[in-house]
């Protein structure tokens, strides 16, 4: 399914892969007029997703999901440790206090 029909809005909203496909294909070809005619897409829109393309296109090969998904693990790891220590500060308070609070108890 090239597009989703908004039923509110009378503009068509394509899927991601599909604008994808077009973008490359500008490029490939270069023929906007003829892309245009072929998908029924005007050749303004297909101009913007080719710019977008071309402009942000980069970075899909920044960070891959091993490399993103390692730095979560990495950050998780992190956020447990702090856990860990405040538990045990919360701990140690409330040993404090019962034990104090036992001692002024006549």
């Amino acid at each position: 399914m090239p597009y989703q029909n908004n039923q509110t809005n009378k503009r068509k909203s394509y899927t991601p892969q599909f604008k994808f496909d077009r973008a490359v294909e500008t490029i490939k070809i270069g023929n906007l007029s003829e892309i245009s005619r072929k998908y029924g897409v005007g050749v303004n829109v297909l101009s913007k997703w080719r710019t977008d393309l071309m402009e942000r296109g980069y970075r899909i090969f920044e960070t891959g999901p091993d490399q993103e998904a390692g730095g979560l693990k990495k950050q998780i790891a992190k956020l447990e440790q702090m856990v860990g220590k405040k538990e045990v500060e919360l701990n140690l308070l409330k040993n404090f206090s019962d034990f104090y609070g036992s001692q002024s108890s006549p």
